[in-house]
């Protein structure tokens, strides 16, 4: 995967007239990581955290119940409650999170605010639009997918579409993590700088074959009851109707494969949903629903792969982290998903929603264990670009783009 590395913004920062905690105290930068719940800090953000309090810099994190998690407060200088929703029409958003927000980085003498998660980068921007202009902060917001993209429906792209134009004149540099959103990017009137990311990077350390242990791996075949050599299939993603595991269930049931048993590691409000359908199905026994977990690297290598049947994706984790862990994937041709897989050589892509393809695949997946190994060893090599290391030197460069000599 290539891709632009950060540029200097198109249009010159302002000069700043409001001092900043640097500028008053000589510290080094502050800067508030925000999101619109705790669960995207702990799963995506605590690097970054760890990266830049390493530099020195005072990092605080704001989020929806943020101070209730212990894993958040370990990781921060600080953290914040804000009462936003991941609800875009709910009136409290533009309200009192705006204002608890604004109130927040005027408080705290912020540098810079890196916001994620599409409600939370709206109201951040909205909320910090005059502190931008007076230059006593700048905005960054990282889109994770924007919620307008090909396939989806021509209102709802519309309405998505409009909202990111409105914030645009608002961001001092936007991110994004797939080529199909560069596209979209470019064409929002931005008032700093685009630049592409290749995600938010996979420690490859932590998601190495020789780093989970055959001991690991014994103890969650045995958890799930698994026979020697039954084959075990898994979705790490949230239970929500957009990541449609209704089709891997169905696909499980046309495969043909009665060993197989597909296991969801995730939470959410399909839950009831999943165990109805496969019940239907008589399935019961085959799908296994793990709830959350933390051992998804002993999961990875307890399956024989990882399916991902979703109808959107921005640039998905779960797939660098299998490929990470030598093990093919089996998901949609959606964007981004299309930049971490190649069809027939590290798994296999289907259209969204065929679940007669998606079942075939299962099939070649269990059927030919030896091209599925193939697969997997292609499958670590391709996520080189996407290290880590790699993304944390590109937030570096962004963020020196962003605050030029208050970058230390």
């Amino acid at each position: 995967s290539g891709g632009e590395r950060p540029v200097a913004p198109s249009s010159p920062a302002a000069t700043p007239t409001v001092p900043t905690a640097a500028d008053a105290r000589g510290a080094r930068p502050r800067l508030l990581i925000a999101a619109n719940v705790p669960s995207t800090l702990t799963a995506f953000l605590l690097p970054y955290a760890r990266h830049y309090r390493e530099r020195g810099w005072r990092v605080e994190a704001a989020a929806h119940g943020a101070p209730d998690s212990a894993e958040v407060i370990a990781a921060f200088d600080a953290v914040h409650h804000v009462p936003w929703t991941r609800r875009p029409t709910d009136p409290v958003n533009l309200t009192a999170a705006a204002r608890t927000l604004r109130e927040l980085v005027r408080a705290g003498a912020f540098d810079l605010v890196h916001v994620h998660d599409p409600v939370a980068s709206f109201v951040t921007r909205f909320a910090l639009r005059r502190e931008r202009r007076r230059g006593g902060v700048r905005v960054v917001y990282t889109a994770h997918g924007f919620h307008f993209f090909r396939g989806n429906g021509a209102l709802r792209n519309l309405a998505f579409r409009s909202l990111e134009r409105a914030a645009a004149p608002w961001t001092d540099h936007l991110v994004v993590i797939n080529q199909e959103d560069l596209e979209a990017a470019r064409r929002l009137p931005v008032a700093g700088a685009v630049s592409y990311l290749p995600g938010i990077g996979v420690d490859t350390g932590r998601y190495d074959p020789a780093a989970v242990s055959d001991e690991d791996v014994e103890r969650v075949r045995r958890e799930l009851g698994l026979r020697a050599g039954q084959p075990l299939l898994l979705i790490v993603a949230e239970l929500n109707p957009g990541k449609r595991h209704r089709d891997l269930v169905e696909a499980l049931a046309r495969a043909d494969r009665p060993d197989v048993v597909v296991a969801c590691a995730g939470v959410g409000p399909e839950a009831a949903a999943i165990e109805a359908s496969a019940r239907e199905l008589g399935l019961e026994g085959r799908v296994r629903l793990l709830g959350y977990r933390r051992d998804i690297p002993a999961l990875l290598r307890a399956s024989v792969g990882l399916a991902l049947p979703s109808e959107r994706e921005g640039l998905p984790r779960s797939v660098m982290e299998a490929a990470c862990l030598e093990r093919p994937v089996l998901a949609t041709r959606i964007r981004g998903v299309v930049e971490l897989v190649r069809d027939g050589e590290t798994g296999w892509l289907t259209e969204v929603g065929d679940v007669d393809a998606l079942a075939a695949a299962i099939r070649e997946l269990v059927d030919d264990p030896e091209r599925a190994r193939a697969m997997g060893r292609a499958g670590r090599v391709a996520m080189r670009p996407f290290d880590l290391v790699e993304v944390l030197r590109g937030h570096d460069d962004v963020y020196r783009t962003v605050l030029g000599d208050r970058f230390v």
